[in-house]
């Protein structure tokens, strides 16, 4: 396959390269922070407000349920007013929300805030995909999409380790504080650093019955719906593995509050590295291609973790986690692709199409960490089959997208009965 030239969308000057593309990152890197720097904690927190573990995992299940509810929001909101009005205002109160958490008297308050940090965090990391397709095409974007998605993917490694030092610093209540300032920093480069990249001339009318509707078009085409659950069962293969860390490395590892970083740092490792090599093989190789490699990679990782789960002498440190960054790594390479994939299906509402994409994974990942996350953190060989059951689900329903589409990926024997994959 021969590869187009990398083009940016015209009219669209973003100044520095590099600086647009950190911004980016670290919009979405608000989220991992807010669930993954009180993995920590939530022993304290559990001291003191006499709360079990199930309940101190709705700390991350209210979030998700909120992100997930908001999120239908934030794109069409972004394609009606502009990218950047809807980030700053979500930026505003995801602070004014981290403040609350940070003074919140009992749970039941802690959780009520949470809930509003919710409804605010998606607003950067879920506009800033729909930016990137405003921006860039062709291979440039998924180029993007992985550069966006290496920086990004710091986050859930350096959070665990941010939250174990606060912790001797000042407490649990000192995560919020952190992410207060977090806030900050990121609501300040987007006012004085970040373009609009959504100009007036192609927003859509501001109307709750054409937002609604706009949001019912891309859920009715089954195209849509297909990559969105594929979406959202990749993101929660990984996801089950983050929401258990509290019980597996303290209950099942026997670990500490400064030790999270031994799970984190294999599962991000693979994905960074994954998200590079995407990077690197844009233009080079087909994306559906590429996605095809990545869960045949991801799937044999998980199938390595569950066997070595079964045995007693490969059931702790090393051998839990030396799968993992091959499995994120597969699950790196298959992200942008996905991703970009849902956002093409509609090029005049990416917004909402994000929007409906995000939904649903946030949707998954809330019902996880509630209720998946509790119910088979009591084992390693659980979670592996847990893990593995999500991934093989959205390698399916991947494999059902292309074939619906006459889309099969590059090599493999129908390949001939389908059109050009250049053509498509």
């Amino acid at each position: 396959m021969t590869s187009a030239p990398p083009t940016r969308t015209a009219g669209t000057d973003v100044g520095p390269n590099g600086l647009f593309l950190v911004i980016l990152a670290g919009l979405g890197m608000v989220g991992p922070f807010s669930i993954d720097t009180m993995f920590p904690a939530f022993a304290r927190m559990g001291a003191e407000f006499g709360a079990s573990e199930l309940a101190l995992q709705q700390i991350v299940s209210v979030y998700m349920l909120a992100f997930a509810t908001m999120s239908l929001v934030h794109g069409p909101l972004s394609d009606a007013l502009g990218r950047k009005p809807v980030i700053l205002a979500g930026q505003a109160v995801f602070v004014a929300a981290s403040i609350g958490c940070a003074l919140a008297p009992s749970l039941p308050a802690l959780l009520a805030f949470r809930a509003v940090q919710g409804l605010s965090a998606g607003a950067g990391a879920i506009i800033s995909r729909a930016m990137v397709r405003d921006v860039y095409s062709d291979a440039r974007a998924q180029r993007t999409m992985s550069h966006i998605a290496m920086i990004f993917g710091l986050a859930p490694a350096l959070a665990p380790v941010v939250g174990g030092l606060l912790l001797g610093f000042g407490g649990w209540r000192a995560t919020f504080w952190f992410l207060v300032g977090f806030g900050l920093v990121w609501a300040a480069l987007v006012l004085f650093f970040m373009p609009e990249t959504h100009p007036a001339e192609r927003r859509t009318e501001f109307n709750v019955r054409l937002l609604a509707s706009g949001l019912a078009q891309v859920w009715r085409r089954p195209s849509a719906r297909r990559l969105a659950f594929t979406a959202a069962l990749n993101n929660g293969a990984m996801f089950l593995w983050i929401s258990s860390a509290p019980l597996l490395v303290v209950n099942l590892l026997g670990l500490g509050e400064t030790d999270f970083w031994k799970l984190f740092v294999p599962l991000i490792s693979g994905m960074v590295i994954g998200s590079w090599v995407s990077g690197r093989l844009a233009g080079r190789i087909h994306g559906d291609r590429q996605a095809t490699i990545g869960y045949g990679i991801a799937l044999v990782a998980l199938v390595v973790a569950f066997v070595l789960s079964l045995f007693p002498a490969t059931r702790g440190l090393p051998w839990t986690v030396l799968p993992l960054p091959i499995f994120t790594f597969g699950n790196a390479l298959a992200f942008p692709i996905l991703t970009l994939a849902m956002l093409d299906e509609f090029p005049e509402a990416r917004g909402s199409a994000s929007s409906i994409q995000n939904f649903v994974a946030l949707l998954g990942n809330a019902a996880i960490s509630g209720l998946l996350a509790p119910a088979l953190g009591f084992s390693v060989t659980a979670l592996a089959v847990g893990s593995l059951t999500l991934l093989v689900v959205g390698a399916l329903l991947w494999r059902r997208h292309l074939t619906a589409g006459g889309r099969v990926p590059e090599g493999s024997p129908d390949a001939a009965a389908f059109e050009p994959l250049e053509d498509l």
